[in-house]
Protein backbone atom coordinates (compact mmCIF):
# COMPACT_ATOMS: atom_id res chain seq x y z
CA UNK A 1 0.00 0.00 0.00
CA UNK A 2 2.84 2.19 0.91
CA UNK A 3 4.31 2.03 -2.36
CA UNK A 4 1.37 1.88 -4.35
CA UNK A 5 0.98 5.49 -2.49
CA UNK A 6 4.60 6.95 -2.87
CA UNK A 7 4.16 6.37 -6.78
CA UNK A 8 0.96 8.02 -7.33
CA UNK A 9 2.34 10.58 -5.27
CA UNK A 10 5.19 11.04 -7.79
CA UNK A 11 3.44 10.61 -10.74
CA UNK A 12 1.11 13.79 -9.67
CA UNK A 13 4.15 15.46 -9.01
CA UNK A 14 4.97 14.65 -12.56
CA UNK A 15 2.08 15.80 -13.81
CA UNK A 16 1.10 18.95 -12.04
CA UNK A 17 5.06 19.80 -12.74
CA UNK A 18 4.04 19.38 -16.20
CA UNK A 19 0.83 21.51 -16.40
CA UNK A 20 2.78 24.96 -14.68
CA UNK A 21 4.16 27.21 -17.20
CA UNK A 22 7.86 27.60 -17.53
CA UNK A 23 7.87 30.95 -16.18
CA UNK A 24 7.50 33.15 -12.48
CA UNK A 25 3.81 33.37 -11.57
CA UNK A 26 2.34 36.18 -10.38
CA UNK A 27 0.64 36.53 -7.46
CA UNK A 28 -1.57 39.27 -6.82
CA UNK A 29 -1.52 39.58 -2.45
CA UNK A 30 -4.87 40.88 -0.86
CA UNK A 31 -3.84 43.77 1.00
CA UNK A 32 -6.98 45.54 2.97
CA UNK A 33 -7.26 48.71 4.27
CA UNK A 34 -6.77 50.07 6.54
CA UNK A 35 -2.60 49.64 5.75
CA UNK A 36 -0.64 51.10 8.55
CA UNK A 37 3.14 51.71 8.52
CA UNK A 38 5.54 53.38 10.80
CA UNK A 39 8.69 53.51 8.94
CA UNK A 40 11.97 54.34 10.71
CA UNK A 41 14.80 56.33 8.82
CA UNK A 42 18.26 56.09 10.57
CA UNK A 43 20.89 56.90 8.08
CA UNK A 44 24.61 56.79 8.26
CA UNK A 45 24.44 59.47 5.47
CA UNK A 46 21.18 62.48 4.51
CA UNK A 47 21.15 61.35 1.07
CA UNK A 48 20.39 58.22 1.82
CA UNK A 49 16.85 59.76 2.84
CA UNK A 50 16.11 60.27 -1.36
CA UNK A 51 16.22 56.23 -1.92
CA UNK A 52 14.28 55.47 1.40
CA UNK A 53 11.02 58.22 0.67
CA UNK A 54 11.58 55.90 -2.74
CA UNK A 55 10.36 52.67 -0.49
CA UNK A 56 7.33 54.69 1.11
CA UNK A 57 6.25 56.45 -2.29
CA UNK A 58 5.99 52.57 -3.63
CA UNK A 59 3.93 51.44 -0.93
CA UNK A 60 1.35 54.75 -2.27
CA UNK A 61 1.97 54.07 -5.60
CA UNK A 62 1.10 50.08 -5.22
CA UNK A 63 -1.92 50.62 -2.77
CA UNK A 64 -3.46 53.68 -4.82
CA UNK A 65 -3.73 51.84 -7.93
CA UNK A 66 -5.74 48.87 -9.51
CA UNK A 67 -6.42 46.75 -8.61
CA UNK A 68 -6.61 48.09 -4.73
CA UNK A 69 -7.13 51.32 -5.03
CA UNK A 70 -7.45 52.48 -1.84
CA UNK A 71 -8.34 55.94 -0.70
CA UNK A 72 -5.85 58.23 0.91
CA UNK A 73 -7.55 58.10 4.49
CA UNK A 74 -6.84 53.84 3.70
CA UNK A 75 -3.13 54.00 4.11
CA UNK A 76 -1.67 55.48 7.24
CA UNK A 77 2.40 55.72 7.08
CA UNK A 78 4.64 57.60 9.93
CA UNK A 79 8.06 57.87 9.16
CA UNK A 80 10.15 58.36 12.55
CA UNK A 81 13.83 60.01 11.65
CA UNK A 82 16.60 60.43 13.55
CA UNK A 83 19.73 59.76 12.22
CA UNK A 84 21.98 61.82 9.85
CA UNK A 85 19.39 62.51 7.79
CA UNK A 86 17.94 65.35 10.45
CA UNK A 87 19.80 67.69 8.36
CA UNK A 88 17.09 67.44 5.55
CA UNK A 89 14.36 68.59 7.54
CA UNK A 90 15.36 71.93 8.83
CA UNK A 91 15.08 74.99 5.98
CA UNK A 92 18.19 76.11 6.50
CA UNK A 93 18.82 73.91 3.95
CA UNK A 94 16.60 73.77 1.72
CA UNK A 95 18.71 74.65 -1.34
CA UNK A 96 21.62 71.80 -0.53
CA UNK A 97 18.48 69.38 -0.27
CA UNK A 98 16.02 70.75 -2.66
CA UNK A 99 14.71 67.64 -4.70
CA UNK A 100 14.12 65.81 -1.14
CA UNK A 101 12.28 68.03 0.91
CA UNK A 102 10.14 68.48 -2.24
CA UNK A 103 9.68 64.62 -2.27
CA UNK A 104 8.68 64.94 2.03
CA UNK A 105 6.40 67.51 1.22
CA UNK A 106 4.63 65.74 -1.71
CA UNK A 107 4.31 62.61 0.60
CA UNK A 108 3.07 64.73 3.39
CA UNK A 109 0.43 66.54 1.08
CA UNK A 110 -0.55 62.86 0.36
CA UNK A 111 -0.88 62.43 4.03
CA UNK A 112 2.67 61.13 5.06
CA UNK A 113 3.77 62.02 8.88
CA UNK A 114 6.88 62.93 9.56
CA UNK A 115 8.04 62.85 12.47
CA UNK A 116 11.66 63.86 13.81
CA UNK A 117 13.36 62.99 16.77
CA UNK A 118 13.64 65.98 19.38
CA UNK A 119 16.06 65.06 21.74
CA UNK A 120 18.27 63.81 18.52
CA UNK A 121 18.04 67.48 16.67
CA UNK A 122 18.64 69.45 19.90
CA UNK A 123 21.69 67.57 21.79
CA UNK A 124 22.95 66.06 18.26
CA UNK A 125 22.66 69.15 15.70
CA UNK A 126 21.78 72.12 18.40
CA UNK A 127 18.11 72.61 16.10
CA UNK A 128 15.36 74.32 17.59
CA UNK A 129 11.27 73.81 17.07
CA UNK A 130 11.34 76.92 14.42
CA UNK A 131 14.14 75.68 12.53
CA UNK A 132 11.90 73.02 11.01
CA UNK A 133 9.31 72.59 8.35
CA UNK A 134 5.67 73.00 9.03
CA UNK A 135 4.94 69.40 7.84
CA UNK A 136 7.55 68.44 10.17
CA UNK A 137 6.30 67.16 13.81
CA UNK A 138 8.90 66.72 16.15
CA UNK A 139 8.81 63.83 18.82
CA UNK A 140 10.05 63.21 22.41
CA UNK A 141 12.37 60.37 21.49
CA UNK A 142 12.18 58.45 17.76
CA UNK A 143 12.49 54.74 19.54
CA UNK A 144 9.57 55.49 21.79
CA UNK A 145 7.30 56.93 19.13
CA UNK A 146 8.32 53.68 16.92
CA UNK A 147 7.26 51.48 19.39
CA UNK A 148 3.64 53.73 20.01
CA UNK A 149 3.26 53.01 16.45
CA UNK A 150 3.91 49.28 16.55
CA UNK A 151 1.62 48.87 19.68
CA UNK A 152 -0.92 50.68 18.03
CA UNK A 153 -0.93 47.75 15.40
CA UNK A 154 1.63 49.83 12.57
CA UNK A 155 3.68 47.42 10.76
CA UNK A 156 7.60 48.54 11.52
CA UNK A 157 9.32 49.04 7.97
CA UNK A 158 13.11 49.56 8.04
CA UNK A 159 14.60 50.78 4.61
CA UNK A 160 17.84 49.49 4.16
CA UNK A 161 19.79 51.40 1.87
CA UNK A 162 23.42 50.48 0.37
CA UNK A 163 25.40 51.97 -1.26
CA UNK A 164 26.15 50.68 -5.12
CA UNK A 165 29.11 48.65 -5.82
CA UNK A 166 28.52 47.41 -8.73
CA UNK A 167 26.54 48.18 -11.62
CA UNK A 168 23.19 46.67 -13.00
CA UNK A 169 24.27 45.96 -16.09
CA UNK A 170 27.26 43.92 -14.76
CA UNK A 171 25.44 41.93 -12.77
CA UNK A 172 22.80 41.00 -14.92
Amino acid sequence: MFRFSLIIFILAGILWAGEKEDSAEFVQTPYSAPFKAVVEFYFDHPEKIGPALSWVSNIIIVLTNPPYSFMPDDIDIVVVIHGTEIVTTVKKNRDKYKEIVERMESLAMQGVKFKVCKMAAEMLYGYKREDFYPFIELVPSAITEILHWQQNGYALLIPRVLEKKVEREEIR
